[in-house]
């Protein structure tokens, strides 16, 4: 599913293929066949099969989110996002994983790695719905709205 999800977030033509009403039932099979060959498991293919013999093909990509989704929750599997301004090295990575795992009490977690040289250093850290923004951008931002409210002048008096 994991496979599906990334080939149908990649590439668009194979997305227009199965929302396309003007393909036959039977192309999109052979095609979906073709791509998928050796990377998903008889019983995800069977299921493929059903979505297009039924004519619900133009659903997937939605449905193999939610699976997706779905799995996550009942593994207890978190998704923890992290944004730097460059890679981080394997020994970080582990660290930050180790630092998680112990202040959220989180057992299994999924790190999703973005590179976003605009925050220009640190790190943004999103787990769940908390967010943890220690990026110099933002620091950046937070002394521009201090000068904005012009805070310096009034201390200085």
């Amino acid at each position: 599913m994991l496979y599906l999800q990334e080939l149908t977030k990649k590439s668009r033509d194979f997305h227009n293929l199965l929302r396309s009403p003007v393909v036959n039932a039977d192309a999109k099979l052979r095609a979906v066949e073709m791509v998928t060959q050796g990377n998903i498991s008889p019983m995800t293919l069977s299921f493929i099969r059903l979505m297009v013999t039924k004519t619900r093909e133009s659903a997937l990509p939605e449905i193999i989110t939610s699976f997706v989704q779905q799995y996550k929750d009942k593994k207890g599997i978190q998704v923890v996002k992290l944004t730097t301004a460059t890679p981080v090295s394997e020994n970080m990575r582990q660290a930050i994983v180790a630092r998680v795992k112990q202040t959220g009490n989180i057992q299994n977690l999924e790190l999703q790695e973005t590179v976003d040289p605009s925050i220009i250093g640190g790190f943004v850290l999103q787990v769940g719905d908390k967010l943890v923004d220690a990026s110099i951008s933002y620091d950046l931002q937070q002394i521009a709205k201090h000068f904005d409210n012009n805070d310096f002048i009034y201390k200085v008096r």
